[in-house]
């Protein structure tokens, strides 16, 4: 059975899915390294490849979504020495199908396209806003077929190693408040598990009120990243996490491109 690899290629690390046509997406997360050789990353593929128990020829495509230029080359040369692939990156060798409003088209990086194309085919009504907790905190708002822009705000992880960092009495972050409710903390690791998380909730949900006012229609929130399932039950704007959802962006792209080529 032919499979397809999919690759999220993101500042902190990249998240590799290995699946078919319509089964399950196998994901797996490496460091993002781009001092790496290209020999050293097709021979972790072949590893990843081989515990998921599928050989190399039996790869039909290498998808990528890549934030990181220099990454770039060092897939293009692995995948192409070690699969005998070409990947394809998007939206260079894969256009992603909407309207791109920004400014500056170029500037967009490719995971938000990639999520905002994703979200508005998992719901094709109505507005769409699209929260990415990554290693920045993304908001993406899309109306009808046009991506209209969005906010990029600090990250979870990363203001969470910004605070623990610098302040050398700060204990373990861990994102996990004993409570579900807002409460006031009695000790420095719950002062500090509380604020993240229940910060974070009320910038997503007052940013997600704000947006929704100037899409002027229904909207739907949808959230995505490492951190969506984590924070999701204290956001009262969220309306469904998926947490696949560019590596089943990036799945869904190939078919669809596919089946409209002649």
């Amino acid at each position: 059975m032919n499979r397809i690899v999919l690759a999220d290629v993101g500042n902190t690390n990249v998240k590799l899915g290995i699946t078919t046509a319509g089964g399950e997406i196998d994901a797996y997360v490496i460091p993002t390294d781009p001092l790496d050789t290209a020999d050293n990353w097709g021979l972790r593929l072949l590893n990843i490849l081989r515990h998921a128990d599928v050989r190399p020829e039996d790869v039909e495509a290498v998808l990528v979504s890549s934030v990181v230029p220099p990454m770039d080359p060092l897939i293009d040369n692995a995948c192409r020495r070690f699969l005998q692939r070409a990947p394809l990156f998007v939206p260079k060798s894969l256009p992603v199908p909407l309207n791109n409003c920004y400014e500056r088209p170029y500037e967009v990086g490719a995971d938000r396209l990639v999520t905002a194309y994703a979200a508005r085919r998992i719901h094709p009504e109505g507005g769409l806003i699209v929260i990415d907790f990554g290693t920045a905190t993304t908001f993406e708002c899309v109306r009808g077929n046009d991506y209209l822009g969005g906010l990029i705000c600090p990250g979870v992880l990363s203001s969470a190693q910004a605070l623990s960092s610098r302040t050398a009495k700060l204990p373990q972050i861990t994102l996990e408040p004993s409570t579900d409710e807002l409460t006031i903390g009695k000790s420095t690791s719950e002062s500090l598990n509380q604020g993240l998380v229940f910060g974070f909730a009320a910038m997503v949900d007052g940013i997600a009120t704000r947006l929704t006012a100037l899409l002027d229609s229904p909207v739907t929130v949808t959230a995505t990243g490492g951190f969506a399932a984590k924070l999701a039950p204290y956001c009262e704007r969220i309306d469904d996490v998926q947490p696949d959802l560019l590596l089943g962006g990036l799945r869904r792209l190939y078919l669809e491109t596919m089946q409209s080529t002649p």
